[in-house]
């Protein structure tokens, strides 16, 4: 199997390395919140909370972590799509 980072120096290797960690660890995170709820998205959490099938609170904290968690993710995700096109463009 292809080492992923052979041809990248140090430095971008180690960014995307941590930059693919993060969001790993956000989505964990983010199903851990989600999990005690059986719900499997921050729309099915909002659901639940409005059905009364689970209490408001904590829940909807939790909801609004969720959505945090996400939308942190998605950003971590687009800075890490970038990085990767621009070392595709320099390889």
């Amino acid at each position: 199997m292809p080492n992923f980072f052979e041809n990248l120096d140090p430095e971008t290797a180690e960014e995307i390395d941590q930059l693919s960690r993060l969001a790993y660890e956000l989505r964990e995170n983010r199903n851990a919140v989600l999990g005690p709820y059986g719900a499997e998205d921050e729309a099915a959490l909002l659901q639940r909370i409005q059905d009364g099938a689970v209490a408001e609170h904590p829940a909807y904290e939790h909801y609004l972590s969720t959505r945090i968690l996400a939308d942190t993710r998605e950003t971590v995700r687009e800075v890490l799509r970038e990085r990767l096109m621009e070392v595709n463009r320099i390889s």
